[in-house]
């Protein structure tokens, strides 16, 4: 135990464990310590406070979601910071990057620094939140701090957050600086298929409003922006086979494009209305099997480089509502991690790409200080994982608020069972009884790595 400045530390020894680490699965153990990872595979003789036998176990770092919509402030019958982070802890992900589009509409310094407090408070695993672009703000833009990024909605949105204008997205590329995250899809197209569908009560007829084109057009939009001004820029929650060939060809010209996926577009397709209906009403809408392929395929081949969840939920009663009152966005972050381990035990992609996907990669495109990867001296955000669990998805075990998942009733194999954020034990899945920490702290804010 180590005591410094009035705080106690408690040091945890990781045994035996098959470490993710530079790449490849090493079975070794962890000593983590004041917040840190401090030694990798020490002495037989050094000991902890804490002792961990994680035999036939994989440790691997934290998860790091890039997006996400928690709801809060404004929004929190749908979704609040508790709820969404004891979700995030039961999934493995020990950091959240939320998006702007809370009510108010975080777009200001104040807005942006408000949130940030309530997370301080609230929040089991690390968070930082984005800045939101609107047609007259580049100003607030500009002068951004204790943030990583921008978000533009280049497609409908809440309050004033959509910018559509050629203008006003010249003048975001050309005179800010932080890096840039988009929703993709082209608004004139989306407003011409609506009038095309006026009428329709078809949930089908989501993906044919919200269709390819205008993904691609506003996906070919801002990389060209991104291109023309040598501006960091990140596709968001990519859904056709034809932004991964544009992201592929920009990734072959230059390194401003980084790209992600969402486990929604690659597992969900527009087969999946029938049996799914509202809950898979997305933005961008699910698209083909085709696109699925494409998708996972853009992964493998390094094109696609982040799995992120788009985590966006609302009630139950909002979503049954009839379409198309019923509103896009779906919960993902508690199953995500273990919808990919899934896919690992299919064989499909190995953990070691996995680790790639979703903890060093969100890092290294967010310039993430001290995360995302097993390494002396980076902060103890770490995964233990059970890649021979299974267990079945259902609506009551769900800790977000909104109380449900799409993916109800898949049984996956393949989950966390412990998850520590800076060193704190926040999630432990013991003989099938989940426990998390009851006090708040430990997480901190986005840091940005500057060396």
């Amino acid at each position: 135990m180590l005591v410094q400045s009035g705080e106690i530390f408690i040091s945890t020894l990781i045994k035996n464990a098959n470490v993710i680490i530079g790449g490849q699965s090493v079975e070794t153990s962890v000593l983590i310590s004041n917040r840190k990872i401090v030694e990798i595979d020490p002495a037989n003789t050094v000991t902890a406070d804490n002792m961990v036998d994680a035999s036939g176990l994989v440790l691997m770092p934290g998860v790091i979601d890039d997006q996400v919509h928690f709801r809060e402030p404004g929004l929190t019958g749908k979704e609040d910071l508790a709820h969404a982070s004891r979700a995030c802890a039961k999934g493995g992900v020990t950091s959240f990057l939320e998006m702007p589009n809370t009510i108010p509409n975080a777009t200001t310094q104040q807005l942006l620094d408000d949130k940030l407090a309530i997370a301080s408070k609230a929040s089991l695993v690390n968070y930082g939140f984005y800045i939101g672009a609107t047609p007259n703000n580049v100003n607030d833009l500009k002068h951004a701090v204790r943030t990583p990024g921008i978000k533009i909605f280049i497609g409908s949105s809440t309050g004033d957050l959509l910018v559509d204008s050629q203008d006003a997205l010249e003048t975001i590329f050309a005179q800010t600086t932080l890096p840039i995250c988009a929703h993709c899809e082209d608004e004139t197209t989306v407003k011409r298929n609506a009038q095309r569908y006026a009428g329709s009560t078809d949930i089908a007829t989501h993906s044919k409003i919200r269709d390819h084109e205008a993904a691609a057009i506003a996906t070919a939009r801002a990389i060209d922006l991104a291109e023309r001004h040598q501006h960091r820029f990140h596709v968001l929650h990519v859904s056709t086979a034809h932004e991964v060939d544009l992201i592929r060809a920009a990734k072959a010209k230059h390194n401003f494009v980084t790209a992600e996926a969402c486990p929604h577009h690659l597992f969900f397709s527009i087969d999946d209305y029938t049996r799914l209906g509202s809950l898979v009403k997305m933005n961008p809408s699910i698209k083909t099997k085709q696109d699925n392929e494409a998708l996972f395929a853009g992964l493998l081949d390094g094109t696609i480089e982040v799995i992120a969840t788009d985590h966006a939920p609302h009630t139950m009663d909002e979503k049954n509502l009839p379409y198309p009152q019923c509103p896009s966005g779906l919960p993902a972050v508690e199953n995500y991690l273990a919808l990919m381990l899934d896919q690992v035990n299919q064989g499909r992609c190995s953990i070691e790409q996995v680790v790639a996907w979703m903890c060093e990669a969100p890092a290294r495109v967010w310039d993430i200080a001290n995360k995302g990867k097993i390494e002396v001296g980076y902060d103890a955000d770490l995964v233990l994982v059970d890649m021979n669990l299974e267990k079945t998805i259902r609506n009551e075990d769900q800790q977000t608020k909104c109380g449900w998942s799409p993916w109800a009733g898949e049984t996956l194999k393949g989950w966390p069972v412990k998850t520590w954020v800076m060193g704190e034990e926040v999630f432990r899945l013991d003989s099938g009884n989940e426990t998390y920490a009851k006090t708040f702290g430990t997480a901190i804010e986005y840091q940005h790595k500057t060396t």
